[in-house]
């Protein structure tokens, strides 16, 4: 069942599904943040926020098979969560890599983060969660709705994903952001398009990327 949507994430905290206690992904996120272990998750590994959710495509998961598609595209119809896909991409799993992506990014809309292992994993979801922190912390009245556009860009997880291609960095994520608005406006940007913002070569290297 997709129970997605019922749960209430406190405030500075990450909720995530039993069957991670004891892993090693569990274990470094352990005194970083405060990690609360719940059944009835679902499909769902971990939420960050009452709005956004984590869910972990392991290496093993993409030599299986296509059980982990099956999983994503049932969460993607029955939930309005953001939903962040965190893969291991690995020496094994880099060859399942574009499929995945291309699934996750362009036909399910959703944000793609690779990593190596459950480690970095952890990294990432710990910045994730400071994000979150300090975005509340500096405006903990504001209605996400009526947020200006600068902010609502800092939806940590897009910004994250945007600084993966290339030549981007933190100042170039925010313009082409500003700008294109989405992941998917982006990927189908012209390089004509991404030169108004980013400059010829930087164009040049997303476009391709």
């Amino acid at each position: 069942p997709v129970t997605a949507g019922s749960i209430v994430v406190p405030y500075g905290h990450v909720i995530g599904n039993e069957k991670w206690r004891g892993s090693e992904l569990a274990q470094k996120l352990q005194g970083k943040i405060r990690l609360i272990f719940e059944d009835g998750l679902g499909l769902v590994d971990f939420h960050l926020s009452n709005r956004t959710c984590i869910l972990y495509i392991s290496e093993a998961d993409l030599v299986a098979g296509d059980e982990f598609k099956r999983r994503l595209v049932r969460f993607r119809n029955a939930s309005s969560l953001g939903g962040i896909v965190i893969v291991e991409k690995t020496q094994i799993s880099d060859q399942y890599f574009l499929a995945v992506q291309k699934l996750v990014v362009l036909e399910l809309g959703m944000v793609l983060l690779p990593v190596a292992n459950q480690g970095e994993a952890s990294q990432l979801i710990i910045q994730l969660v400071s994000f979150y922190v300090r975005e509340h912390s500096r405006d903990p009245n504001s209605n996400p709705f009526l947020r200006k556009p600068c902010s609502q860009l800092a939806e940590p997880s897009m910004f994250q994903t945007v600084q993966q291609i290339p030549g981007v960095g933190k100042t170039k994520a925010l313009l082409l952001l500003q700008q294109f608005g989405s992941i998917h406006r982006l990927c189908n940007a012209s390089v004509k398009e991404l030169e108004l913002v980013v400059g010829q070569t930087v164009a040049q290297q997303i476009h391709t990327f």
